[in-house]
């Protein structure tokens, strides 16, 4: 068994479920946090960014505490989205799975909720919800958390600013004796009035080394360019990427589904999830995404919240993001579990100004990436379009004689003269800066 947890006060069967997923180091913030929830009486604010291991440093305290033998629910956990609801609540089942008798249950929306008020029906010792859907079910009086004894508020930043009128209906109905313990990556002013409102006067506050968990392998970077020139600069940094896992963050859906649909016509392994897809194909998207069906994920800010997903190389900021806060999450993405990665913003120039800005409040220095020149963003495309046609599937409509009189034309073309051909083509029709520098050499 891994002495460093049993040295946390985390018992035998926990262990083991740590030790099948191959977990035997506990992270700085599971260090500062587990004694604290398992031995104190008091609620906890924790200060970490993402990547630091937060689930562990709460479920696993919790999960030991939970008194088997009572049915009601004593821990309620709420998630800003169903991605991280769902991810919470696996991976407290994988730490629980020497433990059989601990009940927990999902509560997320965007599946159908008469499921679960079945299965709510029956014991249940943790509960994992979004505020939403646990709001539908209290209103439903499908629920009952009189005597709930733990709360906690994951990515607590991102509920009080979206999501805080929910939140407010759910902790005026729990019991006030509850101890409280909040996570966050940031700690805007909302989330001191919400300490202030809603937990007790006597909370301990701890954060994750930040200096080598947060940012620690991130390598920030930014592009300028002109607004006409913006996909093609995407996709010349993406085919240099291949191969490589990473996510690009819109702002807007109509964004998301736009930019989506340029990869795909450009034959990129992709795939994009925000808000108003439903939850069927956004789980589909990120089984793909996780599974490694698909190298690039296209998202909101909201929708990839709770994105747990290793070896992811990159992210791209498409537009650069209105809060600080939401840049951490959104770097956050990469550079996991001790790994290296890159996040790196395509702006235009009269963005370039606020990058210090960004610097001075995150405490981190961004480098100017070089944007790829006229000839070599040219070259790309051909490279693009070469690839689109290798990935055309063969129309079999086409009759066998119309086929042959083609045939007819190239038949005396080797491979190699028929390709010269072809791309000379494109070149002519397509090309503007690839031929200039090329004919400014000869003079």
């Amino acid at each position: 068994m891994s002495k460093p947890f049993s040295d946390l006060g985390i018992h035998k069967q926990l262990q083991q479920g740590l030790a099948a997923l191959q977990i035997s180091e506990p992270t700085d913030i599971q260090k500062k946090s587990v004694p604290i929830v398992l031995n104190q009486k008091e609620d906890l604010v924790v200060l970490a960014k993402t990547g630091t291991g937060k689930t562990a440093a709460f479920g696993l305290p919790l999960l030991q505490m939970v008194k088997v033998d009572t049915t009601k629910i004593q821990t309620l956990i709420l998630a800003p989205t169903r991605e991280l609801g769902q991810q919470i609540y696996a991976n407290l089942v994988s730490y629980a799975s020497f433990c059989p008798e601990i009940e927990i249950v999902s509560l997320c929306g965007g599946i159908p909720i008469k499921p679960q008020i079945e299965r709510l029906k029956s014991t249940t010792h943790i509960a994992v919800a979004t505020p939403g859907r646990l709001v539908d079910l209290m209103k439903r009086e499908a629920i009952s958390l009189k005597n709930l004894k733990y709360l906690v508020l994951d990515e607590a930043d991102e509920m009080v600013s979206a999501l805080k009128k929910d939140l407010d209906l759910i902790i005026k109905d729990i019991p006030k004796t509850r101890r409280t313990f909040l996570f966050t990556a940031t700690m805007p002013g909302t989330i001191k009035q919400l300490v202030q409102n809603y937990m007790s006067k006597h909370v301990v506050h701890i954060e994750a080394d930040m200096a080598t968990m947060g940012h620690k392998g991130i390598d920030h970077q930014y592009i300028v360019v002109e607004p006409i020139e913006k996909l093609e600069v995407l996709l010349h940094f993406l085919n240099s990427k291949e191969g490589q896992r990473g996510i690009i963050f819109c702002k807007t859906k109509a964004a998301v589904n736009k930019l989506a649909k340029n990869l795909a016509i450009n034959k990129f392994s992709s795939g994009a999830i925000h808000g108003s897809l439903t939850q069927a194909i956004r789980d589909r998207i990120m089984g793909q995404f996780r599974e490694g069906h698909i190298d690039i994920l296209v998202a909101t800010d909201l929708a990839a919240r709770g994105i747990d997903v290793k070896d992811i190389a990159y992210v791209v900021n498409y537009h650069l993001p209105d809060t600080y806060d939401a840049y951490v999450h959104r770097s956050g993405r990469t550079a996991r579990a001790g790994a290296k990665g890159l996040s790196i913003t395509i702006i235009q120039k009269e963005e370039e100004e606020e990058i210090p800005e960004f610097e001075q409040e995150l405490g981190l220095k961004f480098h100017k990436f070089k944007k790829a020149n006229a000839q070599s963003i040219e070259e790309n495309n051909a490279l693009l379009w070469a690839k689109k046609i290798f990935k055309t599937k063969p129309n079999r409509e086409v009759s066998a004689e119309f086929k042959e009189k083609i045939n007819t034309v190239f038949h005396h073309l080797t491979k190699e003269e028929l390709v010269e051909k072809v791309l000379a083509n494109y070149l002519a029709q397509n090309s503007t800066a690839t031929t200039k520098p090329q004919a400014s050499k000869k003079k």
